[in-house]
């Protein structure tokens, strides 16, 4: 096999398994511990992995795409797929919160289409707009200050307002989600502080991420999954990760 071969099967198993141990890599491929090494510390250069004792870890990603509306055209079919999920665990007459995300957005598109009769607050100016369109829902605006992508509301007033709430369920969008190390990560400090008190004040406290989020990371941890009643998502994540939310006691639900 050459060299390149190996390394790019390397990078494979990292993308599936999210790490790889040189003494298992050396068994794999029948070669030394050293070589396996020097193939580590050769993607590690190129920016493809991080070494670790003993072997090595998938880099977590981090797009720095800020504006929830410029990734309202990405994922779309994963984002229906967690919205089809996340219905089916809203009852009638629910307070519902959806906040700043796409994800919720997708929720709101199908809560518009059925007939149940629920109260939904946010503070995401899409999801106002397309829930006006059905009288059964009762809408409920979080306003406050406009934030910097100009498609929702923040600050003081909305944080006041969040605190007096005690929605039956809610939907916060994410970033980042790191299931192993505990944590889930927005871009924004203002809106974190927005998703961990919506997190607070809810009965029941969802996070919404495609699968791709499972290995990316925003610049602010707002929550652990552990305060969280569970983490949506479009795929079946890998066995390691879902060890790890099983140890946190978070369950992972998809459609």
């Amino acid at each position: 096999m050459f060299l390149e071969e190996r390394q790019d099967i390397i990078l494979s198993m990292l993308a599936r398994d999210g790490k790889v141990r040189v003494r298992d890599l050396s068994e794999k491929f029948k070669v030394t511990e050293d070589c396996i090494r020097k193939d580590l510390g050769a993607l590690e250069k190129k920016g493809k992995l991080k070494r670790t004792y003993g072997g090595a870890v998938r880099i977590r990603e981090n797009s720095h795409m800020v504006e929830v509306s410029k990734h309202r055209n990405t994922d779309v079919e994963a984002k229906q797929r967690i919205a089809q999920a996340a219905v089916k665990l809203i009852h009638e007459k629910d307070m519902v919160f959806l906040d700043i995300s796409t994800s919720n957005l997708a929720i709101a598109e199908l809560l518009v289409k059925m007939e149940l009769e629920v109260t939904v607050v946010t503070n995401m100016i899409d999801i106002l707009v397309v829930l006006a369109r059905n009288p059964k829902i009762r809408v409920v605006f979080a306003g406050g200050k406009i934030n910097k992508s100009r498609d929702g509301f923040w600050g003081g007033m909305t944080l006041d307002f969040i605190s007096r709430l005690k929605p039956d369920i809610a939907f916060v969008g994410a970033v980042g989600v790191d299931v192993k190390e505990n944590s889930v990560s927005t871009y924004d400090i203002d809106d974190g502080i927005n998703k961990a008190a919506i997190i607070r004040h809810s009965k029941k406290a969802y996070v919404v991420a495609e699968a791709r989020k499972l290995s990316t990371d925003g610049n602010y941890n707002y929550t652990t999954l552990d305060t969280l009643s569970g983490l949506i998502t479009d795929s079946e994540p890998a066995a390691d990760i879902r060890a790890a939310a099983d140890s946190y006691g978070v369950e992972i639900i998809l459609p």
